[in-house]
């Protein structure tokens, strides 16, 4: 355990035509695509994925965001994926994301932060499985 996790590439980015450049950046950094779509979420779909977040005075806005435009979601592998990724799309305010990273070259602010990473190995796990079955995944 410990070499995959899962991203989604968020309606923002895709709306301002990213998404190849950041998946280019995905591959340069060592990481392999195990699995990917583009989809539209529903409204009801995003909120399923965001559940944990329901209590959350911005939940009603993200659900809405990210049921605004197309998403690409993936699986990645690699050693220490969850890590190593976080540490590529940097912090969730672009504002403080170091140099280089995608949040830092294609976010515009915390809201549209241009990509979601999982935050620890059995969250990579349980997000990778929302959006892929397992003949989909690689």
């Amino acid at each position: 355990m410990g070499n995959k996790t899962f991203t989604i590439i968020k309606p923002d980015a895709t709306r301002k035509g990213h998404t190849g450049a950041i998946l280019a950046q995905i591959n340069s950094a060592g990481f392999k695509i195990a699995a990917l779509k583009m989809l539209h979420l529903s409204a009801e779909k995003a909120g399923e994925f965001y559940a944990v977040h329901r209590e959350r005075p911005f939940y009603s806005e993200l659900v809405e965001f990210m049921s605004s435009g197309p998403v690409v979601a993936a699986i990645l592998e690699k050693q220490n994926a969850v890590e190593d990724f976080r540490t590529l799309i940097g912090a969730t305010n672009p504002a403080q994301a170091a140099e280089g990273t995608i949040r830092k070259l294609y976010a515009a602010s915390i809201g549209e932060n241009a990509v979601h990473g999982s935050d620890s190995n059995s969250n990579a796990l349980i997000e990778g499985d929302f959006f892929f079955n397992k003949l989909e995944q690689f």
